[in-house]
């Protein structure tokens, strides 16, 4: 009997920059644009995230935005660039974390602070839900929330996870066909 069926609420969680919305790549490193008027939604993302809509996921944005702590990127522009994409795709949330490391918050990404609070206030049960990331960072996250993961590896210039992900894709469809097909085995 699949997690629906017993009326368990799912979710899968998404980082932004890289899974929803282009990065802006410099020396093989992504970086979030700089605001919504350069926000390039990812192929393929709205008939993806439809489709796990449809299989009865809830999708909310967990984010690490450290450029607000670090003084490079305002506060405005990030919500600028959510409304952007809460307009563009069927989501139905954002959980952000504007620190950088040196604050040592809970809700900054490898942390699950950020996945924690989401379940919390909407009733999810995260051992029945999917995180997709394309940084480390990302799938630790989901990892230490008992999520299962999928990585979108791009072959950033900097070191993947630690710990395998449950699924490595290429693309954000191919993730959430893997997810899909997960969910179709628990039928």
């Amino acid at each position: 009997m699949s997690a629906m069926s017993e009326g368990i609420r799912r979710a899968v969680f998404l980082d932004r920059d890289g899974v929803l919305n282009r990065p802006v790549v410099r020396e093989g490193k992504p970086y979030p644009p700089a605001g919504a008027r350069d926000l390039e939604i990812a192929p393929g993302a709205p008939a993806a995230l439809a489709a796990l809509k449809e299989a009865g996921f809830r999708l909310y944005v967990v984010t690490n935005q450290p450029d607000v702590a670090r003084g490079v990127q305002t506060r405005a522009a990030v919500e600028g660039i959510h409304a952007a994409l809460g307009e563009a795709l069927p989501l139905d949330g954002f959980y952000v974390c504007y620190h950088d490391d040196r604050d040592r918050c809970d809700c900054r990404k490898p942390k699950p602070g950020l996945l924690i609070e989401a379940a919390a206030e909407h009733g999810i049960s995260l051992g029945a839900s999917y995180l997709i990331g394309d940084r480390w960072r990302d799938i630790e996250a989901g990892q230490r929330a008992g999520c299962r993961t999928a990585w979108l590896d791009f072959g950033y210039a900097e070191r993947g996870p630690a710990n395998p992900a449950d699924c490595r894709a290429a693309t954000l469809a191919e993730a959430v066909a893997w997810i899909l097909q997960e969910e179709r085995k628990m039928d």
